[in-house]
């Protein structure tokens, strides 16, 4: 069936359109606070932005959802989802507003990071119970269609997001606290959509009594380290992570250089600046899509070590031509080409990762992936707020991820054979 008459059958559903709902407006607030984070972090008039601010931007945003990830399941077993999405949604409605008073006061940075860091924190709660309660409003039949389109339809919603942000900064005299107060009120409206769905619905079910809070912690502590070890005995697995994670590290550092150049180098005024941004991020998206539509094609012809190898190959090659005159054409050219090496190695990992871990270590390890991929992602913007100057025009920084993307090629052509 096409895409179209999938969601047309799904959207039949009366409780699959509810929940569906939720998961929107909740991804869309989401976009919304985060660019609200991130052009305060990077844009405000008011700030001096450095790469090591940036770089605890990224902090806040990603390491919440690696850290407290793995074991949110843990007390979304215990507690009814539907709760979890009525009352998560109207703490970050709260929180939201929180972050927008102290925006607008003059405070130390660290209480805004511990006001953002909590709404972030809260978002994986919601995201996993999204995730849980999906087998619960669609039959097994139409359960793998919906895996497919519902999270996608939340990436497309928090993209939503994140550009209804832009627009109202740019429309509110640069407010980032009005964003802040927007993303906020998608929060409750998520909150109030949530109502909709019967409360017993999602689950859990009753059942035995679970086992102690503190001995399912343990429990799943020592899963994760099954895991990892699994994974040190599948050596393709482990070889593809290790690439992916270095990719995204190359990644992070080239992004944290993006957002310095268009803060001070290639504009004179804040709002040149984000709408300077805005084009990387659409560039960059356009090169995550461009990932999705060649990688099957690819991966096929080539296998995905042999993709994976294409890919860093191009990267180190085309980055330092493209960037080293830090100019904001070629610039924009990269942040394509880099969106497709990216998405697509990261296609390819999965392939692997799928084909050789076992499927009772699958969970697992792809629990870990989400951790290494978002941790390396941060590391970057560490590294680089050590490197950068404050117009981020660094020669070395640029030399030195070319180099890396070139070592990672080398790597992987031991496997490159692998399927």
């Amino acid at each position: 069936m096409s895409v179209a008459r999938d969601l047309r059958v799904l959207l039949r559903l009366r409780d699959f359109r509810h929940l569906l709902a939720v998961r929107l407006l909740s991804q869309c607030a989401d976009g919304v606070y985060q660019v609200a984070l991130a052009t305060y972090v990077v844009f405000s008039p008011e700030k001096q932005t450095s790469p090591a601010a940036i770089a605890s931007a990224m902090a806040v945003l990603l390491l919440p959802y690696s850290l407290v990830g793995p074991f949110a399941g843990v007390l979304l077993d215990r507690w009814q989802r539907r709760q979890v999405f009525l009352h998560g949604n109207l703490l970050r409605a709260l929180l939201a507003a929180g972050t927008a008073v102290l925006m607008l006061a003059s405070v130390p940075d660290w209480l805004f990071y511990a006001s953002a860091l909590s709404v972030t924190a809260v978002n994986r709660f919601v995201l996993a119970g999204l995730s849980a309660a999906l087998p619960r409003v669609v039959d097994e039949e139409r359960l793998v269609v919906a895996n497919s389109l519902s999270p996608t339809a939340g990436t497309l919603a928090a993209t939503l997001g994140g550009g209804l942000a832009f627009g109202i900064r740019l429309t509110a005299d640069g407010s980032d606290a009005a964003v802040v107060v927007s993303g906020a009120a998608l929060y409750l409206c998520a909150a109030l959509a949530s109502l909709r769905i019967p409360r017993a619905l999602l689950g859990p079910d009753p059942g035995p009594v679970p086992p102690r809070f503190s001995a399912a912690l343990a429990s799943t502590a020592r899963g994760l380290a099954a895991g990892l070890r699994h994974l040190a005995a599948h050596r393709p697995a482990a070889r593809a992570l290790t690439a992916v994670g270095l990719m995204r590290f190359c990644y992070g550092a080239l992004l944290v250089t993006v957002l310095m150049l268009c803060r001070y180098a290639w504009s004179s005024t804040e709002s040149e600046g984000l709408g300077l941004l805005g084009i990387a991020v659409a560039a960059s998206g356009a090169g995550f899509f461009a990932a999705a539509v060649l990688s099957p094609w690819a991966v096929g012809r080539f296998g995905p070590f042999g993709w994976m190898v294409r890919c860093s190959a191009a990267a180190a090659v085309l980055v330092p031509a493209l960037a080293l005159p830090f100019a904001p054409a070629p610039f924009l050219v990269a942040a394509f080409v880099l969106g497709l090496i990216t998405q697509g190695a990261k296609i390819a990992t999965d392939t692997v990762v799928q084909t050789n871990v076992d499927d009772a270590y699958r969970g697992r390890v792809f629990s870990l992936y989400d951790v290494l991929f978002n941790v390396a992602f941060v590391a970057a913007a560490g590294i680089a707020a050590l490197m950068l100057p404050p117009d981020g025009r660094s020669q070395l920084l640029i030399v030195l991820v070319a180099a890396g993307y070139a070592a990672i090629a080398l790597l992987l052509r031991g496997g490159r054979d692998s399927r």
